[in-house]
Parts: structure tokens; C-alpha cells; sequence
């Protein structure tokens, strides 16, 4: 249920070529059982960096290939498409992607027509979209009722609850897997949190820190597959990966955190 991202400190450390924290977190990930690695083009040198690590570790095989096409300013042709999702393949070093996304529904149409190619003759095995701006939670859910997709990707943490009014719903009723983006929040949790202490009952129940607090949260909704938090460093990728081991929070308890966490304000 916790995968590692690879945009902010990933892309960081990528674009700096800095590889010993980046291989860290990649081994850390396939030896305690996590797969999913969430990429984008738009994110740097994170794709073909993460492609040359996995190569080296010879685990490329046990990665979950997650991908996205970006919008196409001034084109939006199928061939073009093609050209960018094939950048991919090259940069990750891989015959096969598990997961390419519409990155924020850029030339939706388009692009789900190549991906739908691709995944008919086999070189995708699944094929979603994606969006982190409230303001396209509305074209987003016309997608998920009218297309065939697999999976969708959003910002979801304890402090940005918008997509559990629509669209959580709706992906459960269609049976569409869900990415979970920015769990730590964009105005960054762990300063709301700064000085605190875990509630005991969340420790009782297994949340030994905040990390592990805001990632039970997120994963204990039932709409959520995964859930993708970026980090260029090893004692992060393990306590992140802790927040996926034991039982998670039911609605009850989820409802305790939220206001636990709202106290600090």
C-alpha cells in the first residue's frame, strides 16, 4: 500500500545526479516488499535515473512501472504521443510499463487513444489519469464515468479531503484503483505538526510517529490502492513504508485523527 514517488527531494537528488541516497531507497523498497514507483516526464531526471538504478540492482523486474504523458502544447497528435510514451520505455529501460497516466488530463482524448493501443497489444498493462487541481475534479469524474479506465491519481492526505466527496465514491462504484499523491500534504504537515506528540491512542494503535499517523490515514480509505510519498532518503523511505504494516484506522478512528490534527491548528 506505500510506494515512493519521485517528484520534489527524488527529483532533487535525480537532477543532481546524486545516487547513493536515490539506490538506498529503491533497494529499501523491493527488500521490504513494496513495488509501486510513481514517475512522470515533467519530473526531471527521475525516470531515467530510476531506470539506470533499477538496471544496476538488476530489480527492474520488480518495480510497479507507474508513468504519466504530459500535456502536449501546440500538439496534440497521436504520433507525438507516441514519441513521449516511447521516451519512457527507453529511460526506464523496460519492454513493458505497468501504469501510464494522463498527467492532469492533458489532451485526454489523444492520449487515452494511444494508450489504449498500447495496452491492446500488451506493452501497458493498465492505463488511468490523473489530476492535483481541485478545479478539474468535475472533468475528471465525467472521465471515470464515461471512459474505461484503471486507475486515477490524486492528492489526497489528512488537511485535503476535497476528492472524498466525489470522486473516492465514484472510483469504489466503478471499481477503479486509486494513486494517492502528496500524503504529507502541500502546506507541508509535518510544520502543523511540529512540537507535537502522537496521541497516545494513536500509538496504542500502531502510529509510533507522525509519518506512519498521516499515511494510516490516507491508506485506511478503501478507495485507496496506494499511496506514492517522494523521498530521496532511506530512514524516510523506511518509516514510510512502516505506515503500510499493521491494522489500519477505521472510519471512527479516522475521524478521531482528523480532529487530533485539526487541535493544532
Amino acid at each position: 500500500m506505500i510506494g515512493l514517488g519521485s517528484s520534489a527531494s527524488f527529483e532533487h537528488s535525480a537532477n543532481r545526479d546524486e545516487l547513493q541516497g536515490l539506490t538506498e531507497v529503491l533497494k529499501l523498497m523491493i527488500n521490504q516488499g513494496a513495488k509501486v514507483f510513481d514517475t512522470a516526464p515533467s519530473y526531471g531526471a527521475s525516470e531515467a535515473v530510476a531506470g539506470r538504478i533499477a538496471k544496476e540492482l538488476g530489480i527492474a523486474e520488480k518495480i510497479f512501472w507507474a508513468t504519466k504523458t504530459e500535456p502536449s502544447y501546440g500538439s496534440d497528435d497521436v504520433a507525438s504521443a507516441r514519441v513521449e510514451i516511447q521516451e519512457s520505455f527507453r529511460k526506464l529501460g523496460v519492454k513493458k510499463l505497468d501504469l501510464v497516466q494522463v498527467h492532469n488530463l492533458g489532451n485526454l482524448q489523444t492520449k487515452l487513444t494511444v494508450l489504449r493501443d498500447l495496452k491492446g497489444r500488451g506493452l501497458i498493462r493498465y492505463l488511468g489519469v490523473t489530476t492535483t487541481f481541485s478545479g478539474q475534479h468535475a472533468e475528471l469524474l465525467n472521465c471515470m464515468r464515461n471512459e474505461r479506465i484503471d486507475f486515477i491519481g490524486v492528492d489526497y492526505s489528512i488537511q485535503d479531503r476535497e476528492v472524498e466527496k466525489r470522486i473516492l465514491p465514484v472510483a469504489i462504484d466503478r471499481g477503479i484503483a486509486v494513486l494517492g499523491y502528496v500524503p504529507f500534504g502541500r502546506s507541508n504537515l509535518f510544520k502543523r505538526v511540529a512540537g507535537a506528540q502522537v496521541p497516545g491512542w494513536a500509538q496504542e494503535a500502531g502510529m509510533k510517529s507522525w509519518a506512519q499517523f498521516f499515511l494510516k490515514f490516507v491508506v485506511g480509505h478503501p478507495a485507496i490502492t496506494v499511496v506514492t510519498p517522494a523521498t530521496s532518503q532511506p530512514s524516510h523511505m523506511l518509516e514510510n513504508l512502516s505506515g503500510g504494516i499493521g491494522p489500519l484506522p477505521d472510519e471512527a478512528m479516522r475521524r478521531r485523527m482528523i480532529a487530533a490534527v485539526d487541535d493544532l491548528a
